[in-house]
């Protein structure tokens, strides 16, 4: 484990708790608020960017404001652990709008017909439903990727840091150690936080007063020979001034962000260079066409490399389920059992509503929501070692799955995005607040419980704010202003595999073939600690392939920094080096979120 991850894991200190006992009437009554606004002031900023950071340091500010007035004596950490995981839960579902755009895309479309448009009760009961699932679905996974395996989640450890900072430790004076190391972090997270937040506020995607363009354009760079050539700028090649991918970079280490930035080299300059060149793609290639080539082999690969783990540790898999199915009240985890009655109901009930609302046989749906769980563990590894989860390109994935089942079944298409996008992000969000309660020494079932009441809270927020904001903004037509690039990429894939999957291109079969074969490669040769230094991580080269190149470049530039401070003054980065990159992750988060509020008031420029 890298030593910046190291240095994260004395956040939870010596300060105990009585389990189950954050889980309060002034908790909840925050957590319920907390919801309300996360789930309210998301959907905007995923239109606008196509993406949303994990808000569980927003959550906490806002959850520390509140708490603070209604049970100032009593607030602590772990209460406002209950409050950030309930917004995140929210925020979780309400990401989900990128579903409800691809109908209005597809329904817009000229190429299929395409009839589904719920209505906001609808929209509500299903994505409640699908989160619900998503929340039992990954309780399980918590002791495994969190305890077992005890991966990175940087939004986790950064949560748990601001956490800490606003409850300070107890029972000690201005001059303890304690004290002295506590007011030191809280100062170095704040001055990352405000460089962070200042930074991003100016920023272009931030669009309130923009002077600082988001990422380099090389303009004229053009690389290619005679009649085969693409500007590179297209692709997105460049670096972006963002100080979360700083802070990203520095907690997750070298080696990952080191071959995610190989990654994303071999994706978007030399890959389209080669499709080019030999007449695969058309000359200066669109980046949404080049990424529906790289998508396969970057898939074959993170599947590949983790089923690969899965299989190798199946023992700490299997102790994760054991350990549930014997919790006890002392453990703080929910019974197996419970988990298991909630699973199987929740699955029923959307099977149902699928085919009530959006005429999915329920064959279909089943093989969606059993589909999801692997594709979720795979999400939450990637997730856990890069801070970036694949959500949305194994939901396209699964969308080449029912073009295969399914040929020119559009509904059933789309429905397999659907079903597995929620789950999976439902599951990669919260895996971070379990991260973050596990450092402090939160109660797993509390948090289970909190995220079971913030996803109806985003659901209905959801389902009330998408048309208001359809409406004033608009996402279909030639004065559209929201993007929604993630929706706007699935309504093409349908489009695309709308005659099945011989649409897909047969070189990027026989690359994800190739692909498959090396993530398998690469996984069991890190299974060997003296070779895992040196050898490919298969989740780095995947995500490299289909992360923004700006975003990629930006999160190596923070695994340097922190490589260095680690190895020139070690004692100086175990002290400050996580409060820093928690700063510059949480400055960042929080801007993104108030952003659109103060769009919303009239203040900037949409």
């Amino acid at each position: 484990m890298d030593d910046a991850v190291q240095a994260g894991e004395a956040i939870s200190g010596s300060e105990t708790h009585v389990r189950g006992s954050e889980l309060t009437v002034q908790s909840i009554f925050a957590a319920i608020i907390v919801a309300a606004f996360m789930g309210v002031s998301y959907p905007y900023m995923v239109l606008k960017i196509g993406f949303g950071p994990n808000v569980s340091i927003v959550a906490a500010f806002f959850g520390f404001v509140i708490l603070s007035v209604i049970s100032r004596k009593s607030y602590d950490r772990w209460q406002n652990n209950i409050v950030q995981t309930a917004g995140t839960s929210a925020a979780q579902t309400a990401f989900m709008c990128i579903v409800l755009a691809s109908f209005d895309m597809l329904r817009d479309s000229k190429i299929v017909s395409f009839h589904l448009n719920p209505t906001p009760l609808q929209t509500f009961i299903w994505l409640t439903s699908l989160s619900g699932l998503g929340i039992l679905l990954s309780v399980p996974m918590r002791k495994h990727f969190v305890v077992d395996e005890n991966l990175a989640f940087p939004d986790g450890i950064a949560a748990a840091e601001t956490l800490k900072v606003l409850d300070p430790p107890r029972g000690t004076a201005k001059g303890d150690l304690a004290w002295d190391q506590a007011r030191r972090a809280a100062i170095v997270l704040g001055i990352g936080m405000a460089l962070s937040a200042l930074l991003m506020f100016f920023r272009e995607d931030a669009k309130m007063f923009a002077f600082i363009p988001e990422g380099w354009n090389p303009g004229a760079l053009t690389l290619g020979v005679v009649g085969a050539s693409f500007v590179v700028a297209k692709m997105g090649v460049g670096v972006s001034y963002s100080l979360l991918n700083i802070g990203s970079g520095m907690i997750i280490g070298l080696r990952i962000t080191l071959w995610l930035l190989v990654g994303g080299t071999i994706g978007w300059i030399l890959a389209p260079y080669e499709l080019v060149t030999n007449g695969v793609l058309p000359d200066h290639p669109t980046r949404t066409a080049v990424l529906f080539w790289i998508m396969w082999p970057a898939i074959g690969m993170i599947v590949a490399a983790g089923m690969t783990i899965l299989v190798v540790r199946w023992r700490l898999l299997v102790e994760a389920f054991r350990g549930l199915a014997s919790a006890s009240a002392s453990s703080g985890d929910l019974p197996l059992s419970v988990i298991v009655i909630g699973i199987v109901a929740l699955a029923g009930l959307v099977c149902f509503l699928q085919n009530l609302y959006f005429g999915l046989p329920v064959w279909m749906s089943l093989i969606a929501i059993v589909l999801s769980v692997p594709l979720m563990l795979v999400g939450l590894r990637a997730l856990g070692e890069t801070n970036w989860g694949p959500i949305s390109a194994l939901s396209n994935m699964m969308q080449g799955l029912f073009a295969a089942i399914a040929p020119g079944n559009i509904n059933a298409n789309i429905m397999g995005n659907a079903t597995t996008g929620t789950i999976a992000s439902t599951s990669e969000g919260l895996m971070q607040d379990y991260k973050t309660g596990h450092l402090i020494g939160s109660t797993p079932a509390a948090m289970t419980i909190a995220q079971l009441i913030g996803a109806p809270v985003g659901a209905a927020a959801l389902a009330w704010t998408y048309p208001i904001l359809v409406s004033t903004y608009g996402i279909v037509g030639e004065h559209a202003q929201l993007a929604a690039p993630t929706a706007r990429r699935a309504a093409g894939f349908a489009e695309a595999l709308v005659g099945g999957v011989g649409n897909i291109p047969h070189t990027a079969l026989i690359a994800a073939a190739i692909a498959i074969v090396l993530g398998i490669v690469f996984a069991l040769i890190e299974q060997s600690p003296k070779l895992r230094p040196v050898v490919p991580s298969s989740t780095g080269l995947s995500l490299g392939l289909l992360l923004p190149f700006v975003a990629v470049s930006t999160i190596f530039v923070g695994g340097i920094i922190g490589t260095v401070w680690m190895a020139t003054a070690p004692n100086s980065a175990k002290t400050y080096l996580v409060p820093l990159a928690s700063g510059f992750i949480a400055g960042e988060a929080l801007i993104a979120v108030l952003v659109p509020v103060l769009l919303t008031l009239g203040l900037g420029t949409p």
